[in-house]
Formats: structure tokens, C-alpha cells, sequence
């Protein structure tokens, strides 16, 4: 048996899924003609109670387009030392907006609303880049799938509104968000200038992300796309599976968190486990005394992939294709491992 722990993103299209994709209606989404596209943009951008959503082949691309609608040359944006943005797509920020990046040591990726006033350059200050936007993570990845605290987001809006900044949502996993902490997609949509929600992230579907915004902002949304390589033709196939993943497999995201907070409590049991970070979704993220190659290696020898993540840490993530059955299988696995 193999348990693939690497990430949410290595799951496969179930049979429902598949038959959602070779039973879609397409056409030509760079002419606006793919129903399935259409209808899968108005249904999330009603979802968040937003005016305009646009279907993007992937988060990097979605964030990237998002920044680039916010900000000019020669501007900074502020984001959290582990940001997605900043870390995980490949210098986006610079290559394609030519923005830099004022970054903010916060909690497990989370900022919080003063820091972020602190780090606003004086808008007179001609010596020192215009800080022009205010990106944050919900849940974190790299600060291991934690959520915000709603009251800090709504307190960071009023700082931005303050300074008049752009404020992005870098939602990838936002639904595990929303499920955790049995929130409304609109609350957000109230908050945020632009939102990305990913769907191939915990709900399965192979590809996809979505942009939502206001008309303003999202107007040239669809130039920035195209201008990033974006454009797409006969893509319904895979908003198709976006649908079905959006219309199906939010709710049991709390399988997931019960398995993830489950494998926490038996990594804390074990004697060679120096440390286990607070769990709040689906990323379970933890550090062992020593041998961390020969733990790596014995596990692989199981048929057990995850994902070391530098500076002692490693990284277990729950999903849709982690059955009972492995979780069964894997927890019993931990609770028998010793390492010398």
C-alpha cells in the first residue's frame, strides 16, 4: 500500500468527476463561449457575494494576475515572511509585476493588522517604494494550515482602507478555512478586493483556480490573463470537474482535519518527536530529535511519501484520496516505529 502524504494536490478525479468532465458542455473560453466556464465563474462569484470570478489554470497564475491588477512598477506589497506568494511562485512578484515585497514575521504565516500599519511606507516618502497592496494567506501553508482569526482580517481591511491599499486573499485553501471554523464564503467576499480560491487543493478536481473581484478591479482581469499565458480554449472539461468539486467535496474537508488532528496525537506519543505545531485543517506539520534521515527512510520503506520541508521539519497532508483504511494502517504504522 501506498499513502501519499506529500500534499492535497496528488489526488485523482473520482469516477463521479470524471463523468462530470466527459459530459460537459465546452466551447471557446478565450471568446467567453464555454457554458460550463461561465457557469462555474458565476457560481462561485455568487458564492462570495462578488461581482466577476475568472477561471485560471492555476493559483500561481491567479495570484500573480491579482497582483499585478492592484499595483504598478516600482510599488511594494506587504505579505508574511512565509507567503505563498513570495516564496512558491517562482519570483512572480518581481518578474511579472516588477513589485517588491516588504515582509512581515508574523504567527504561522498570519499577520496581524498592526504589523501591517507599521510596515506601511510613508506614501510622501519618495525615497522608499509605495506600499500599494496587502497580501495574506488563508489557510497558511508554510505556517502549517492554520486559520485566521476573522476579527484580524476585518481589522487589516481597515488599515488598508486607512492608507487606501489593495487588499488580495490568497485562498487556496480557503475551504478548509471556511469548513474549520464554520464560516461564510461572503464574509470574505465583504472584506477583500479580490479573492483566489484553488480547486485542485482538497477538492480534488487535476487543475484550476478562480479569481473573484469587483467589476473595477476585474475589468482587466481577463487581459492580464492573457498577457500571463492563460488563455484557454475548450477548458469546461475541467471546470467541469471544478463544479463537481465545489459541489461535493467541501463539507467532508472535516475528514481530513479529524484524520490530520488524529495523526498529531500519535506523533506527540512518540518518544523521537521533539515537537508537533498546533493542527488546525488539514496540514500536520513536526520536527523529530535527531535521524531524520532514517525516519524519512523507513517510512518510505512502508510505502509512506511525504514532505521534508528544511530546518527539521516535515510534513504530513491529509486528503480526499487518504481513505479510513490507510489512516487505520498509518497510525498503527507510527505507534509501532522506533528509531535508533
Amino acid at each position: 500500500m501506498i499513502i501519499d502524504l506529500r500534499s492535497d494536490t496528488v489526488t485523482k478525479p473520482t469516477p463521479e468527476m470524471l463523468t462530470a468532465i466527459m459530459t460537459a458542455e465546452v466551447g471557446d473560453d478565450v471568446y467567453k463561449e464555454d457554458p460550463t466556464v461561465n457557469v462555474l465563474e458565476k457560481q462561485i462569484a455568487d458564492m462570495f457575494g462578488m461581482d466577476q470570478a475568472l477561471f485560471f489554470p492555476s493559483g500561481s497564475m491567479a495570484n500573480q494576475a491579482a497582483i499585478k491588477l492592484h499595483t504598478q512598477p516600482g510599488e511594494q506589497l506587504i505579505a508574511d515572511k512565509y507567503a505563498h506568494v513570495y516564496n512558491y511562485e517562482g519570483g512572480g512578484i518581481s518578474f511579472n509585476s516588477g513589485v517588491s515585497c516588504k515582509l512581515i514575521d508574523g504567527y504561522r504565516g498570519m499577520i496581524a493588522s498592526d504589523q501591517v500599519e507599521a510596515s506601511i511606507n510613508p506614501p510622501d516618502f519618495y525615497h522608499s517604494p509605495l506600499t500599494s497592496l496587502v497580501c495574506v494567506e488563508n489557510t497558511t501553508n508554510k505556517g502549517g494550515g492554520a486559520c485566521y482569526n476573522f476579527e484580524e482580517i476585518v481589522k487589516i481591511r481597515k488599515v488598508c482602507d486607512t492608507y487606501n491599499l489593495g487588499y488580495h486573499l490568497d485562498g487556496a485553501r480557503l475551504w478548509n478555512a471556511l469548513v474549520a471554523n464554520s464560516e461564510k464564503a461572503t464574509e470574505y467576499g465583504k472584506v477583500f478586493d479580490t479573492i483566489s480560491v484553488c480547486l485542485s487543493k482538497g477538492l480534488g478536481a487535476p487543475m484550476g483556480s478562480v479569481l473573484i473581484g469587483n467589476h473595477k478591479i476585474m475589468q482587466q482581469a481577463i487581459r492580464v490573463r492573457k498577457m500571463l499565458g492563460g488563455g484557454m480554449r475548450q477548458i469546461g472539461y475541467m471546470a467541469a470537474a471544478g463544479l463537481y468539486a465545489v459541489n461535493n467535496n467541501i463539507d467532508r474537508l472535516a475528514e481530513d482535519h479529524r484524520r490530520a488532528k488524529e495523526i498529531g496525537e500519535v506523533l506527540e506519543s512518540l518518544s523521537f518527536v521533539s515537537k508537533v505545531e498546533p493542527i488546525d485543517t488539514n496540514i500536520v506539520i513536526f520536527q523529530i530529535n535527531d535521524n531524520e534521515e532514517g525516519f524519512i527512510t523507513k517510512m518510505e520503506a512502508k510505502g509512506i511519501l511525504f514532505y521534508g520541508m528544511g530546518q527539521g521539519k516535515l510534513r504530513f497532508v491529509t486528503h480526499l484520496d487518504y481513505t479510513q483504511e490507510m489512516h487505520t494502517y498509518f497510525l498503527k504504522l507510527l505507534k509501532s516505529l522506533t528509531l535508533k
